[in-house]
């Protein structure tokens, strides 16, 4: 059977990643970002793979645009069984420093806009009786990081959402498991200097960086009819930068 998979910040890194291998895996894919020609790049790499692709735009800041935006997907491919909140920003600062604008940004886009999305498909997965939902948290939202209090708080946020969320909904098939990338290949860590990557690979066992490829593998799995039995779950994907 065909699922139907919507993934938050599709445009490029992990999202991009996670779009093309649940394309890959057979599912029909919405692509959903604010940057809507980056989004046409993506469909038309699925496109050329010989999946199907629908672009929409979408704001996590405002729900409006959230509510907008699924209803264009539902429109276009009748449900959404798959979720991945993928989209998140960064506006870091010394907690001294953080500007009351950038925390409520930050915590708005990556945790209450992931919430706001998965409002959006609670109720059809739950008449459908299946559903897969996946929060792309983050290392440093396990461990803490300086500097970033509120994206941490925000990735934080998203591994309780999620476990809160998993009992809520597993009584109807529908799973609700995150997804904890490490030191990831992406533009979001491409700006720092190569001393700077020097310094955290030196603290990754496997003495690498991670591939966002290596993150969608985890997402694919996790969407699947095979991760039926795995919900509330965490599944860390940081060549051991951080162990439980």
């Amino acid at each position: 059977m065909n699922r139907i998979a919507l993934v938050t910040g599709a445009s490029r890194g992990i999202g991009r990643a996670c779009a093309l291998e649940l394309a890959k895996a057979g599912n029909k894919v919405a692509l959903a970002a604010r940057q809507v020609d980056k989004l046409e790049e993506v469909a038309a790499e699925i496109r050329a793979l010989g999946g199907e692709a629908f672009v929409v735009a979408l704001d996590l800041s405002s729900f409006d645009s959230i509510k907008e935006g699924f209803s264009r997907v539902t429109k276009e491919f009748g449900r959404i069984d798959i979720l991945v909140n993928n989209a998140g920003v960064t506006k870091d600062n010394l907690a001294l420093r953080l500007k009351p604008d950038d925390w409520n940004m930050v915590l708005q886009t990556n945790l209450s806009g992931a919430f706001f999305c998965i409002q959006q498909v609670i109720s059809p997965m739950m008449r459908e009786r299946w559903g897969r939902i996946v929060n792309i948290s983050s290392v440093v939202g396990q461990a803490g990081n300086p500097g970033q209090a509120n994206y941490v708080a925000s990735k934080a946020g998203l591994l309780g959402l999620t476990k809160s969320l998993a009992q809520e909904l597993a009584s109807r098939n529908i799973t609700v498991n995150a997804v904890a990338p490490g030191f990831i290949e992406t533009d979001m860590t491409n700006v720092l200097k190569d001393e700077q990557k020097t310094r955290i690979t030196q603290n990754i066992p496997m003495g690498r960086i991670g591939a966002p490829e290596e993150v969608a593998a985890a997402v694919r799995f996790l969407a699947s009819e095979e991760a039926s039995y795995i919900t509330g779950n965490v599944i860390d994907v940081n060549g051991g930068m951080y162990m439980r």
